[in-house]
């Protein structure tokens, strides 16, 4: 595998190079609409950049000047990358698209360059860690950017990101309500009352055997109900407000939370259940000095589950009913009037709140489970 990976980092940093001479040589040869001059020398300094922080790492350079030799590399393509999402006419030619595969090519280089630097423990691989998803996503909104403008997409299909952007500035207020509405009120209300209730569901067949034949098929009936289909029944029994998209919550979380709980209750071996009884422990007692805590990488498992679930779930409920707010709302209604940029605007909050909830359990895990073997190595 590492030599696989070795080969395709080898052909992405020759099709960089290859892509900066293809963009010099058009301009050279006069084609429509070329790239500026600044452009081409930020490109060659992130080339030639490349190739001696290869040198460098053959040569087992300090971490330092790796790192420095990376910064001046991401100054070289931002200022290419700022270059090309400002110069754009509606005629961009041959030399003007090489010059974007450069950019694109280097920003991956740059991600391989930072995953493959190993740095000690603490702030800075913290840091690297962080570092290199946000330079990956920078790159595609840069390229969603220039590929919308300078094919010069229809904003109803696809607007790009800095009118999203824009939108997103000048609609802090509706967002936020729409925030409110949606994930405080719906999304955190229906994840807190079907994990808890999931848990608490999970410890009460594990309690007591018999109830699982009966108890754990309520818990597959519910996952297999269409939110489609629920979602509308919510809206009848719990009315317009939140308490219709929670109930919808609820019933997507339940099932993954449940079947997580129970195989982490079931995940302590013989030896260690039998030494309990050898101790004359309670099931109480076992369950909180043993089984419990083995279960907890389990149960982090379901709530990270669950947290992309619950949002997904709260949108989609006030599809079919919901107050003149809310992110499904907005989305339905922006939709209609065709105002693709405001509902991108609402997609991103949703991505960015699903993604910060994910993210905080996540954390906690590492706080919780630092014991496990899957959290010793990060």
């Amino acid at each position: 595998m590492s030599g696989l990976l070795q080969i395709a980092g080898a052909w992405q940093r020759i099709g960089f190079i290859l892509a900066f001479l293809a963009a010099v040589a058009l301009g050279v040869t006069g084609a429509a609409a070329q790239p500026s001059l600044t452009v081409m020398l930020a490109l060659g300094a992130a080339m030639i950049l490349s190739l001696l922080i290869e040198n460098m790492r053959a040569r087992g350079r300090p971490r330092w000047q790796a790192g420095l030799v990376l910064l001046l590399i991401w100054n070289s393509l931002f200022i290419a990358a700022i270059g090309l999402a400002t110069r754009q006419t509606g005629d961009e030619g041959a030399a003007f698209w090489a010059a974007v595969v450069a950019v694109w090519l280097g920003g991956w280089m740059l991600v391989a360059f930072l995953a493959d630097l190993k740095l000690r423990r603490g702030v800075a691989g913290r840091l690297q860690a962080l570092l290199a998803p946000v330079v990956f996503g920078l790159t595609l909104i840069w390229f969603w950017e220039v590929v919308v403008r300078a094919l010069s997409v229809p904003r109803v299909i696809l607007p790009p990101p800095s009118a999203i952007g824009a939108r997103i500035a000048s609609s802090t207020d509706v967002l936020w309500v729409d925030f409110v509405q949606t994930f405080v009120k719906g999304a955190l209300s229906g994840f807190a009352i079907g994990v808890g209730a999931a848990v608490l569901f999970a410890l009460v067949v594990d309690r007591y055997l018999f109830l699982r034949r009966g108890l754990l098929p309520v818990g597959n009936f519910l996952a297999a109900l269409p939110i489609i289909g629920t979602a509308p029944i919510m809206v009848m029994w719990f009315g317009f407000d939140w308490p219709s998209k929670a109930a919808v919550v609820v019933a997507m979380v339940f099932f993954p939370m449940l079947v997580n709980t129970v195989q982490g209750l079931a995940a302590t071996d013989a030896m260690q259940r039998d030494q309990m009884r050898t101790w004359s422990a309670s099931w109480a007692q076992a369950l909180l000095a043993l089984r419990l805590p083995a279960a907890m990488p389990f149960i982090f498992n379901g709530l990270k589950i669950s947290a992309t679930l619950a949002l997904i779930g709260a949108i989609v409920a006030e599809f079919f009913g919901s107050p003149t707010r809310g992110m499904g709302f907005r989305i339905s209604t922006e939709v209609g009037r065709l105002q693709l940029d405001m509902v991108w605007a609402e997609i991103a909050v949703a991505a960015l709140a699903g993604s910060a909830f994910y993210g905080f359990w996540a954390l906690l895990e590492r706080r919780v489970t630092f014991w496990h073997p899957s959290q010793r190595g990060r």
